[in-house]
């Protein structure tokens, strides 16, 4: 669908003067894509080898957005069910903070590495290469396992430690409670690297399949483990009253998620003809000098992690420090985390099935040196994915709280605890455009064989973060931090968009921004009618009984009525980007 919409942009577009002279930094098939780096996601379906082969992934693009899909869902389904299981309280925090810690330092030493070098460099030596790649990929596999074996083993050492860094005022039983699921999970790194280095070696050979629903599996594993923990411990419990095998079944059984999923992609890459000979023969193999070009790429990833630690220190400490006031709403990373995934939703579905499209048209551009295409690629790009994400965003802001009770009241996560996180999640989506701006225009650097620029960038924009999201500490109660955290989250991506902008306007003889900021205009006040509806409906329908009913109803008499709302402003305010992808779908369905 994302190809088919830009065709029509481009066709209903008038061709304009042609601009030459555009010269790329490096080669940018040498360059991986990390994906969104982002600080507080277990995974990410975008980054590292999903855009490894553009063209071929663009080819299996309905592969790739379908799995996607299925496994945000069922990553959704997983979520409920983990706020049902253990809260958003000091247990929830604990768990949490526990289990972002492998994924962390997973991606800061070995994860960056493999996504933005060793990944572009494996699918060039398979094609130039007289043994199609094979000694270099058996040198990568051996190193990589090697360094993720030691990686793991130390990790589980020093898990201690861990908790100290990223949790500064866990005390008692809740700082005991990290360490213990620290210890579990960061076994699991080991498991993720191998996971990614066979997605990447699976995607070099043209197979999308696997990678994409393998990570289906992780979750249905986690769902099963997290129902037989509820049917075991019951709702309710904290740090003080749940027990070590209890512990040991959520520490172990979401490692075990992990596990499986390796499992299914190692078997995935024998099937496809990869045979492992261990081989340490590292001198002339190529790797050193790779790894030696991801200089500005790690920086990135770096100022990433540091941007992480900041945000899971934060709201740790507001989860304690409110906990100790007596308040018994979620206050803390749980809620914070709980809120970020669903504020993610819209992007992962919607803008990654842009840029799949989008990446292989600009590099495609880049190499003829046309500024005028790759800015016409860019504009149109940022502009269909706001006729989705712009509405989504508002409609988002407007059912937060109902839509949050509605899924996350329920078991140990009380209404008042649900309705904060839809607090949280109402912040977050105010900054869902100036995301999804700054993931695109990250794009076009890459595209240019840019890898410095993004990394630079993310210096004073991380700055930015820090020193505000650090300040909430000092100048908010703590029962409200996190309600506020995502506006020092938010303001990182508006200090990197503003500044690329400025950057590319200069490289690219201008963005569209007349245009670009006209259909942003224009789409938001599209969705003020709708979005007044949906107010109205939730103020209808609140005496309903119960948590579910009220937001139910709400939610689906606002998101019908809303949605014709929008569509018909949107044409009276002759918003092209939506009239375009109206006509698509409509004869698209009626080819079916």
């Amino acid at each position: 669908m994302p190809e088919d919409v830009l065709d029509t942009y481009e066709r209903d577009e008038p061709e304009g003067v042609p601009e030459t002279g555009l010269r790329t930094v490096r080669d940018p098939s040498d360059i991986g894509d990390v994906g969104t780096a982002d600080r507080l996601e277990d995974g990410d379906e975008i980054g590292g080898s999903a855009h490894t082969a553009p063209g071929n992934i663009a080819r299996s693009s309905a592969v790739m957005a379908l799995g996607t899909i299925v496994s945000r869902v069922t990553g959704f389904v997983r979520t409920i069910l983990l706020a049902a299981a253990i809260g958003t309280q000091l247990l929830g925090d604990a768990y949490q903070t526990a289990g972002m810690v492998p994924y962390m330092i997973y991606d800061l030493l070995i994860g960056g590495l493999l996504a933005s070098v060793f990944v572009p460099f494996l699918v060039k030596r398979r094609k130039l290469d007289q043994d199609g790649g094979d000694r270099t990929e058996q040198r990568l596999v051996t190193l990589m396992l090697l360094a993720l074996f030691v990686i793991t083993v130390l990790s589980v050492l020093v898990a201690e430690w861990f908790i100290r860094i990223y949790a500064g005022e866990f005390t008692g039983a809740q700082y005991e409670v990290s360490v213990v699921m620290a210890r579990y999970l960061v076994t699991q790194i080991f498991f993720i690297g191998a996971s990614g280095l066979a997605s990447a070696m699976l995607n070099a050979r043209n197979r999308f399949g696997a990678p994409m629903w393998a990570p289906v599996l992780n979750n249905v594993v986690i769902i099963g483990i997290l129902l037989w923990f509820m049917a075991v411990a019951g709702p309710g419990r904290t740090p003080e009253t749940v027990t070590p095998g209890e512990l040991m079944l959520l520490g172990l059984g979401t490692a075990m998620g992990q596990v499986l999923q390796a499992a299914v992609l190692v078997w995935a890459l024998a099937a496809a003809g990869f045979r492992w000979r261990p081989r340490l023969d590292l001198r002339g193999s190529g790797l050193g000098e790779a790894a030696g070009a991801a200089s500005w790429m790690m920086l990135y990833i770096v100022v990433a992690q540091l941007g992480a630690l900041v945000s899971t220190n934060v709201a740790t400490r507001a989860g304690t420090r409110a906990a100790e006031l007596g308040f018994d709403s979620g206050a803390g990373i749980t809620a914070y985390k709980f809120a970020s995934m669903l504020f993610q939703l819209p992007y992962a579905i919607i803008a990654v099935s842009v840029i799949t499209a989008l990446l292989p048209r600009m590099s495609e551009h880049v190499a003829a040196g046309r500024k005028d295409q790759v800015r016409s690629d860019f504009s149109r790009g940022f502009r269909l994915s706001s006729v989705l994400i712009v509405p989504i965003s508002v409609a988002m802001i407007v059912f937060a709280i109902p839509f949050c009770v509605m899924i996350y009241a329920q078991g140990s996560t009380t209404a008042s605890d649900a309705a904060a996180i839809g607090r949280i999640l109402m912040v977050f989506c105010v900054m869902l455009i100036p995301f999804t701006l700054f993931q695109l225009q990250m794009r076009v650097f890459y595209a240019l064989g840019d890898t410095r620029t993004p990394a630079l960038v993310s210096i004073p924009s991380e700055a930015a973060h820090a020193v505000t999201a650090i300040a909430l500490l000092f100048v908010v109660e703590p029962q409200h931090v996190v309600v506020w955290l995502p506006v020092p989250y938010g303001l990182y991506y508006i200090v990197g968009s503003v500044v690329m902008w400025y950057l590319l306007h200069r490289k690219l003889n201008g963005m569209d921004g007349r245009r670009t900021a006209a259909t942003l205009f224009k789409l938001h006040v599209a969705t003020v009618p709708a979005a007044v509806f949906g107010v109205a409906m939730i103020y209808a329908f609140r005496g309903l009984p119960g948590d579910l009913w009220p937001g139910l109803a709400a939610m689906l008499a606002g998101g019908v009525v809303g949605a014709v709302l929008f569509v018909v402003t949107a044409k009276f305010l002759n918003v092209t980007e939506v009239t375009s992808f109206l006509d698509l779908l409509r004869t698209r369905l009626r080819r079916r």
